[in-house]
């Protein structure tokens, strides 16, 4: 690759227990949208986040065990979401039945952060840079 080569990351994929019910999930309550779908055998979901410009794949595919993600340290794998009101945010994805991991913290540097799980035992940051690190 020479200097003028660019690689963007198109997607991160993740084994999951119920894919279709997690990407209706992650639509309702996380503001990602549909990109592509398909039936049997993996049910994949490619969902798109907000701003279009992240993209992630939820599958089940019968070929490999789904991890056990609620037994994992969420330093291990998280999904950060960007987040104007963490707090906010934390209160309604549990009334959505998210589960609390490590309440509201904020860091030196000034980031705010909450760790929750969704319904399946994924691990979701919810994020809230004091200098953004993307833009949008």
């Amino acid at each position: 690759m020479n200097d003028n080569e660019v690689m963007n990351i198109e997607h991160v994929a993740l084994q999951v227990p119920d894919s279709a019910a997690m990407a209706d999930w992650y639509v309702q309550h996380l503001g990602c949208s549909i990109k592509r779908s398909t039936g049997e055998p993996a049910f994949i979901r490619f969902l798109m986040d907000g701003s279009g410009d992240a993209m992630m794949e939820l599958y089940r595919n019968p070929k490999v065990p789904v991890p056990d993600y609620s037994a994992m340290d969420p330093l291990l794998v998280h999904i950060a979401f960007v987040s104007d009101d963490p707090q906010k945010d934390r209160d309604r994805l549990m009334a959505a039945g998210a589960s609390l991991v490590d309440d509201y913290t904020k860091t030196p540097a000034g980031d705010e952060l909450v760790m929750l799980r969704d319904p399946w035992g994924i691990a979701l940051q919810l994020v809230r840079r004091a200098s953004p690190m993307l833009a949008r």
